[in-house]
């Protein structure tokens, strides 16, 4: 069965980046009705936050993504890696390094003199004397030092490695017992079932290394997908001065999982011109091999219109269950689809859509200064008096289409066109000149209230 799984480490919430990655995996995993896992590697115990472990799983949680089975954690498997290790050990694969610092530090010199690429020379790759004393060894992998590794990569094609270049007898477990990352990434993949790894071709180095232990251990080696990083728009890699780079950040600012995902998706996949995708059609139509080779690009202006598609196009409920996270009850509030639909068109965020919700529900106790120099001058107060008392005796229905015609009809009657009242009972309504249509503002404020505040803009104004 087709495995994957997403693995981060938790010393920091989860990035954008990792969340893409973890979408990427899901999307195949889903599509091709395998399993997805998550495993958190929390080896570095001096460094894990147990805040970060529910920050991840709260990302996962709002973005939908669900994975197969319980949560695997490394800090709970250190048995499970020293009976590999004793394994390698036992079979010759493996050696005590008993290299003191003082060796480390004459090697390293000697190597930058000859302006040569800092490595292990081997020296006690196949040592049999006595160990010296006070000396906690470290576990080196007999690691091959001539010819080639090479695997095809499903996005980079054929990948292939000098062993002399880029290989020495690296570290599997430290001085203290504890196993390094390429160690336990390899025991974890092969005893999980993991057969298709997708991850950040940061991680391209790391592949000779986990090969020469897959082969050590007589592993099943993966296929592997390493993906091209993302960039911020200037070039450089993503980071926090491109924007919020914490998912959860994402959903403070207003915008929704839908589009965050659409957004992620698109950043190094592509599915013709298309550029709007549910997650299920996502889970369709993504396949890994059709990842880009080059990395991509972090456009704010893209996710914002993406956000803005989802706050128009998606039902009422799922919107207004978004709006909790801002203390907005719309099934709650009178009208509250009503206006909630009217705001909803304008909105690129969450957070615009709230400010315009207070905008309308609360009376506005000033109002802008540029609009008033702009619209409001005595001829226009002296029309929306009259309009003030026309309103008082109007018993028609109060929806916008029966205000609209009485609006209309007193203009008509006044010699007056709409462009000499609207802006002023916009600016009356909501304290400002920009706001949705203006009849659909009085339907849902009702009389009593429109009447009050087109008072008091003719008092205060």
């Amino acid at each position: 069965m087709l495995t994957t799984r997403f693995a981060p480490s938790p010393t920091g919430f989860l990035h954008v980046g990792g969340l893409r990655t973890a979408l990427y995996n899901y999307l195949y995993a889903r599509k091709m009705g395998g399993k997805f896992l998550l495993r958190i590697e929390d080896t570095d115990l001096k460094r894990n936050s147990q805040q970060a472990v529910v920050a991840i799983r709260e990302a996962f949680n709002w973005c939908g993504l669900d994975y197969d089975g319980e949560v695997t954690y490394q800090s709970q498997r250190f048995e499970i890696y020293k009976k590999y290790i004793d394994e390698l050990l036992k079979n010759g694969k493996a050696y005590k390094c008993y290299m003191s610092k003082v060796e480390l530090d004459e090697l390293r010199a000697s190597q930058e003199a000859k302006k040569q690429r800092p490595r292990y020379d081997g020296r006690y790759r196949d040592f049999n004397g006595t160990p010296p004393a006070g000396i906690e060894p470290v576990i080196r992998i007999k690691a091959p030092n001539e010819g080639k590794i090479e695997f095809k990569d499903g996005i980079k094609g054929l990948v292939s490695f000098n062993c002399d270049d880029i290989l020495d007898d690296f570290i599997i477990a430290r001085s203290d017992g504890t196993p390094t990352y390429n160690f336990t990434v390899v025991i974890d993949d092969a005893l999980m079932g993991v057969t298709h790894i997708l991850r950040g071709d940061d991680h391209l180095s790391n592949t000779p290394k986990q090969i020469v232990l897959y082969e050590a251990l007589d592993f099943k080696i993966p296929e592997f997908f390493h993906v091209a990083m993302i960039n911020g728009s200037d070039g450089a890699k993503l980071s926090k001065r491109h924007g919020a780079t914490d998912v959860m950040e994402y959903k403070d600012m207003g915008y929704l999982p839908e589009a965050l995902l659409n957004f992620l998706v698109r950043l190094g996949w592509s599915h013709g011109d298309d550029e709007i995708f549910s997650l299920n059609e996502m889970i369709n139509l993504f396949d890994p091999h059709d990842i880009n080779k080059s990395a991509s690009t972090y456009n704010l202006s893209k996710l914002e219109w993406l956000n803005a598609h989802y706050i128009k196009t998606l039902p009422f409920e799922r919107l207004a269950d978004a709006l909790e996270h801002f203390d907005m009850d719309f099934r709650a509030m009178p009208k509250g689809q009503m206006l909630l639909d009217m705001l909803r068109a304008r909105a690129k965020t969450l957070v615009e859509l709230k400010s315009s919700a207070f905008i309308i529900i609360n009376e506005p106790k000033n109002y802008d200064e540029k609009a008033l120099k702009k619209f409001v001058n005595d001829e226009s107060k002296a029309l929306c008096r009259l309009y003030l008392d026309a309103l008082s005796s109007y018993e028609g229905a109060f929806d916008a289409s029966g205000i609209e015609s009485f609006t209309m009809k007193f203009l008509q009657a006044n010699n007056k066109s709409l462009k000499d009242i609207a802006q002023n009972i916009r600016i009356a309504l909501t304290g400002g000149a920009v706001s949705p249509g203006i009849f659909e503002i009085m339907e849902f404020l009702g009389q009593a209230q429109i009447k009050t505040r087109i008072a008091n803009f003719i008092k205060n104004a």
